[in-house]
């Protein structure tokens, strides 16, 4: 029971923390189950993983997303802009070839390749501001990007993150982007995979609820934390530590 739990709260420390940081939660989730074979770990569990994260940035952003009158144009721009990654996402999961990209090689150069992306797009000095300058053009662009996100290693926040970057839109308000379009994300990931569950006979357990709680207090705390980070550094921490990741996973594999 208590290697269970144990296991748990550290499958939910690495989807809490690299969900929502530059750093890719999946490359984290296929590393762990790669090294250590959790017997815990489950496709009712990553779901639990998900809802958790889904349920903490939708509390942590309450207040823009329950007042509709107020951001009603920020909320279709960001339901637009999933639009792009939730076809190419189903599109890549009914025909299966989602899962023959999850590798440690195709891991190893996305986290390389989009940690320089992620570099350069961050020298950006300008101010624009998802009040006044997220579009309809900027949003699509965004969404596009994010794409890039079904493959292991590429990081949803990272890529979201350097796609606002690249369009001059200011640290926190690149971050707080990534995050909203998160919402779509992770309710799009929860549903296809809860598809796979209902088809299975389902076990409810302590383990699921202590998987959402965990998964719950770790996104909540990373999202808070996070912006107070980035409002006052810069992205050069975790370019830096995807690169050492990289350059481990390079040892490994050649």
């Amino acid at each position: 029971m208590l290697q269970n739990i144990i296991e748990i709260l550290i499958l939910s420390a690495i989807q809490g923390i690299s969900e929502f940081l530059p750093i890719s939660s999946s490359a984290h989730l296929i590393l762990v189950s790669t090294l250590y074979e959790f017997k815990s770990n489950s496709l009712l569990i990553d779901v639990s993983l998900h809802l958790g994260s889904l349920i903490a940035i939708i509390y942590f952003f309450r207040d823009d997303l329950f007042d509709i009158r107020k951001n009603k144009r920020i909320l279709n721009l960001i339901v637009l802009g999933s639009i792009p990654l939730i076809i190419v996402g189903y599109l890549l999961y009914s025909t299966n070839l989602i899962y023959q990209l999850r590798n440690l090689e195709v891991i190893a150069w996305t986290t390389l390749i989009f940690a320089i992306a992620l570099y350069i797009s961050d020298k950006s000095r300008f101010d624009k501001k998802i009040s006044t300058n997220l579009n309809f053009q900027s949003i699509i662009f965004i969404g596009i990007f994010q794409i890039l996100s079904l493959l292991p290693g590429v990081s949803r926040a990272g890529i979201t993150i350097t796609a606002a970057r690249i369009l001059k839109f200011n640290r926190v308000d690149s971050s707080k982007i990534s995050f909203l379009l998160s919402i779509p994300a992770l309710t799009g990931a929860s549903v296809l995979s809860l598809k796979d569950v209902l088809e299975q006979s389902i076990d409810i357990n302590y383990l699921i609820f202590t998987a959402i709680i965990a998964s719950f207090i770790f996104s909540f705390l990373t999202v808070k934390f996070f912006l107070i980070y980035i409002n006052k550094f810069s992205m050069n921490a975790f370019v830096i530590y995807r690169i050492i990741i990289a350059l481990i996973l390079f040892s490994l594999i050649y």
